[in-house]
């Protein structure tokens, strides 16, 4: 879904062996404001159409970082420039990288 959306550095990340808060990270970069917005309001319809569940949105596309909590997964939407400074793949680098698509 991210990809249809133009979503660029698509990673799912298996992280339940290093926390017990969630099972999952997706990162995925998007390169402005409206683009951050539309792929928080995809993720936000598709899982709520696909599964039925209702994400608990953190942040603001013009802060370059919107989280998605569903608890189990969660989705960081960042700008490059954000990704790049919090570094969340470095931060959990020893989660198993399930899926990149770049």
């Amino acid at each position: 879904m991210l990809e249809d959306k133009k979503g660029e550095d698509i990673l799912l990340l298996d992280i339940r062996e290093l926390t017990d808060f969630t099972d999952y990270f997706v990162i995925c970069s998007g390169t402005s404001d409206r683009m951050l917005k539309a792929l928080a309001d995809e993720v936000l319809e598709r899982v709520r159409t696909m599964h039925g569940m209702k994400g608990r949105v953190e942040g603001l596309p013009q802060d370059g970082w919107l989280l998605i909590d569903y608890v189990d997964v969660v989705v960081h939407l960042f700008s490059p420039d954000r990704r790049d400074y919090y570094r969340l793949e470095e931060l959990w680098g020893k989660g198993k990288v399930l899926l990149r698509l770049q």
